[in-house]
Order: C-alpha cells, then structure tokens, then sequence
C-alpha cells in the first residue's frame, strides 16, 4: 500500500470515529413539506388551518388538578387528573424500576396527554376551571379491556371522554361535545426519562405516504400543519405517548413551548374517535398494537438497514433467550455475510505487504515525476493482481453496517435491564470497564497481526494510539453495543491470522518450488 492510500484508510477510520460523534448532530433531518396542499386521497380530512391567532388554544392556564381516577393493571399503573387527562404513567415492570419504584413517564407541571384545548376563548377558559367527572375511581386490568367515562358540564356545552383502556397500554379514545365546537387534543410533552445527544427526542410524525417527520426538542417552529398523517408522538429515547388513527388519518399542528420544544394537537370533531398508546417503545408490543407503530422506534438514517438487522437479532434471542448471547450470535452471522468483502480486503492487504520493496523503489526511482511513478505503480499492481483499494473498499463498504447495528443497540428498550455474565444491563455503560478494555486489547492485537505499511512515523503512531482513543471513546456507550465491537473485533483477529496462515504457507510453498 503506497503512502497516499495509508493516508486514505487512517482517515477514514479517524473519520468513523467522528462521525460517531457527531452523527445525531450532523445528520440531516427530513425537511418539512407543504403539507397543506391538496392530496388525492378518498380518505383525505380537511386541512388544519393555522391557529397562531388564537390564544386560548397556545396557552392554558396554570391550574391545580388532582386525581379522579386510576387504572391499574400488572405492568402499569395510570392516573386520571381533574383535567380529564392522563396525568400519569407508572411503568411496573422490573427492568423499568427505579431502585424498587415504579418509572414514572411524565415530568410535574407539563403538558398531559389527553387535554382539551377549545379554540373559544371564553369556553377555554371555563373548560379550565370546571372540573371533570369520572363514572369509577378505580379500574383494574387483567386480561380484557376496561372503558372509564369522563364527564365535563360547562354553561353551554357537556364535553365526553370514553376511554377504553388495553393491558398493553394501548387505549381507544372517543371525544364526544354535545355541541359542534373546534378543539385540539395532545400527545402531551414527551415522557421525560431518557434523552441524550446520541438518540432523537422530540415530535416524530408518520405522514399518509409512510414518510417520517422528526422534530427536536429546542428546533420545534410553531403552527406548522401536519395533514392527513397515520400517527403523532411525542418521544425519548425509550419511550412515547402516541395519537393514530391508520385507517381515517389525523391532522394536527404543532406548537412550542418557550424552549422551541414540540408540542402536538390533534384537531378534533364533534364525535371523535381516534387510538393512542404510551409506554415503551418496544418493537414487539407495538408490533401487536399495529405494524405502522413500529417507526415510533426510529432508526436514523440506516433506518432501511437497521430494522432488518433487529428482526433478525430479535429472531435469534426468541430463540436462545439471552440479549448477550443473541449479540454475540448476530455478530457472527454479520461477519458471515461479510466475509467475502473482509477476506478480499485482507487478501490485498497481504498483497501489498509483500510488494512494499518494490513499491518503495518506484516511489524513490521516480520522486520527481508523479505521472510515471503512478504508471509504474498500476502496471506493478496488475502484474501481481494487488488493489490498492482492496483494504479501504471492505471498510467503507461495512461502515453503513456498523451504524445500522450502532443505532439498533442504542434505542432498543429490550436491551434494557437485559442481564449477560455480570452485567445487569446491557442498556447503560459497562460499570466495571471491562468491556471497553476488552474492546482496546483487542484492537491492539488486531492491528499486531494485521499488515501495514505506514512510512510516515506520525501516521503510525496516530494508529498506534486508535485503540486507546476508542477504548475511552466507548467508556460511557451501552454495553450491548461495546460487546458487540469487542465481539466483531474478536472474529477479525480470527479471519486475519487464518489469512496469515496461508499467505505464510503459500510463501513456503514458493521458496520450496524456487530452492
């Protein structure tokens, strides 16, 4: 490998690491789209038009409101405030608890999922200070749903909630006003329990052509319309509060909070009914709600890649029943598919390794004349059957790979509180380091056995020095994903010194034919 392409592959491994970095940052999010023209659609609702003009439905009053009602079931438990909305979401299950406590969803003092906001102002108003009913106190959930029924008596207009409550955490939803009045109801603030810069947190939109709209925390325009569209969430990374109607599609606006934060209305009618779900974004609990809600678990730009990489690393854990061993297995059947690509690029690595003397005599023979040295570089590469590009094509062609996999461990909730050896959860970072030491070591000895060619000194020691930089680089990355580089790493150090093996028999051979 000639100096120029040593270049070329450092580069671009220290550019992978930075685009790890920088990826949720730099990526580009879908543009909006002028969704309020007209679509060719027999299901196409009428327009949202822009509410910035009217007050009452951007701001609420600062009101107190307790608890009228609860549903409880096995894994969740839910509150109904005065508000008529879900002031609450308790999350049961074991893998979700906090030091023995039930997850709470929701931040104090936010918006709620369910309220009503009237577009008349002193209807607004009064909807504010009149208090809701609720036809039970408790509901208790097993294996069959359960409807709960609100009540709000204002001066001139009864406004209905039927809730019909699902042990998924699904709910059917029927708003009913006695009169034909405009109003908007909410996914509410997003649930608030795990954002961070490495996922999407934010409003994310399913529109009528199945495109995705994502919207982050602190990037949210207000009134932009979203017509037509098959669902509406609000997101961490782990979790949602979800509006859908697939069949007769909603229309919604968005509006901000004084932190450009999304805040979604759906526009309702008279007598609507619409579904909607909160809890975990679990692929396979969303799956069995509706396959159109499993874009809530949102991939990124891999997405196309990603989602068949966790069907299959879903497969294998169904199968094996361990998250730790199913990576493990994934990781396998990656470099499997992979192989031809990897054995290729070692094979030329090898190549290149042996031609490096002549090489180095052409670069010195002809230093001052580019054209013919690079002439006499191809012919040399022909004669022997090298490509030069050879170790870099396999690496770039695998990148895309890397990522899909990277995103699919990063925003898979299954991974959460999943145990494997003595780690307890392959979800957060590895508390003992051992992991991202593994992953360091095994670099090191990857890059021992591999061949290289580096003549520029600072070159190789800036190689040198990679496992260093991503054993502190993975540090704080989720377990799961650093056993799956640990993992990868280990299969390379075996493709490569089976490689070795022949180059160094195939040299035996020679100098035996030749002595």
């Amino acid at each position: 490998m000639n100096n120029d392409m040593q270049k070329r592959l450092l580069l671009a491994t220290l550019v992978s690491i930075v685009f790890f970095i920088a990826y949720d940052f730099l990526m580009p999010k879908p543009q909006y789209i002028d969704i309020n023209k007209t679509q060719n659609s027999a299901k196409e609702a009428p327009s949202v038009k822009s509410i910035a003009s009217d007050a009452s439905v951007e701001e609420a009053p600062v009101v107190d409101s307790n608890i009228i009602a609860k549903v409880v079931s096995d894994n969740f438990d839910l509150e109904i405030d005065s508000l008529g909305r879900i002031n609450q979401v308790y999350l049961k299950s074991v893998k979700f608890q906090i030091e023995g406590h039930s997850l709470p969803l929701f931040k104090d003092n936010v918006l709620k999922p369910l309220e009503l906001r009237l577009s008349n102002k002193e209807l607004n108003k009064e909807a504010f200070e009149i208090n809701y009913v609720a036809d039970r106190e408790e509901i208790v959930l097993k294996n069959q749903p359960q409807r709960l029924v609100l009540t709000q008596n204002l001066s001139n207009l009864t406004i209905t909630k039927t809730i019909t409550f699902y042990p998924s955490g699904a709910y059917d939803l029927n708003v009913n006003l006695s009169e034909d009045k405009r109003y908007f109801i909410t996914t509410g603030f997003r649930p608030d329990v795990m954002a961070d810069a490495l996922t999407f947190y934010g409003a994310l939109f399913k529109e009528f052509d199945d495109t995705l709209t994502m919207i982050d925390d602190g990037d949210a325009i207000a009134n932009q319309t979203f017509n037509n569209i098959k669902f509406a969430a609000s997101v961490d990374r782990y979790y949602a509060s979800v509006l859908y109607d697939i069949e007769n599609r909603l229309n919604a606006v968005l509006l901000t909070d004084n932190e450009a934060n999304p805040l979604i209305f759906i526009d309702g009618k008279q007598n609507y009914n619409l579904k909607g779900y909160i809890g975990a974004k679990d692929f396979e609990i969303l799956e069995n709600i509706n396959p159109e809600l499993t874009d809530v678990v949102e991939y990124g730009f891999f997405t196309f890649i990603a989602k068949p990489i966790f069907t299959v690393l879903k497969a294998i854990y169904d199968f094996v029943g361990n998250w730790g061993v199913a990576i493990i297995l994934l990781t396998f059947f990656v470099r499997l598919i992979l192989y031809p690509l990897t054995y290729k690029g070692m094979v030329s690595m090898q190549k290149l390794k042996e031609l490096a003397p002549k090489m180095k005599d052409i670069q010195a023979k002809y230093k001052g004349d580019p054209a013919k040295m690079n002439a006499h570089m191809m012919e040399l590469y022909k004669k022997h059957g090298a490509n030069p590009m050879g170790g870099c094509l396999p690496l770039i062609l695998q990148i895309p790979v890397f990522f899909a996999i990277y995103r699919v461990l990063l925003n898979a909730i299954e991974l959460k509180g999943a145990e494997f050896m003595f780690w307890s959860d392959l979800s957060l970072m590895d508390p003992y380091f051992v992991l991202p030491i593994l992953l360091g070591v095994s670099m090191y000895v990857h890059q021992l056995i591999t061949p290289n060619n580096f003549t520029d000194p600072l070159q190789a020691k800036v190689f040198k020095f990679l496992p260093v930089i991503f054993t502190f680089f993975f540090i704080t990355f989720p377990a799961g994903l650093v056993l799956y580089w640990f993992v990868n790493n280990i299969f390379s150090i075996i493709q490569q010194q089976i490689i070795n093996k022949v180059f160094e028999k195939k040299k035996a051979l020679e100098k035996k034919a030749n002595g």
